[in-house]
């Protein structure tokens, strides 16, 4: 399974190659896409979600969106697997 690339961002907007929808702010990983749901998690991700993620072996990056958006896009073109949280006004 591959990571979706992110077609399009502007402000409020995301749109992820192969999804029919469009979204605020999303979810993305290897083989989907999901709107991300505020009332989850709230606006932030927990410390306990990136501290789990990161026992697992799992590398965590965090940065402003469009820088994030690009290190995403340009992972996925390496062909890495790669998943991100994204707020398309932040």
């Amino acid at each position: 399974m591959t990571s979706p690339e992110i077609d399009c961002l502007s402000w409020g907007l995301m749109k992820v190659k192969g999804c029919s929808s469009s979204y605020k702010d999303c979810k993305v990983w290897p083989g989907g896409s999901r709107t991300w749901d505020w009332r989850e998690t709230g606006t932030n991700v927990p410390p306990s979600t990136l501290d789990y993620v990161e026992r697992a072996g799992v590398s965590v990056t965090v940065l402003q969106t469009e820088k994030a958006v690009a290190e995403y896009n340009r992972l996925v073109r390496q062909g890495a697997k790669v998943g991100g949280v994204f707020h398309s006004t932040c």
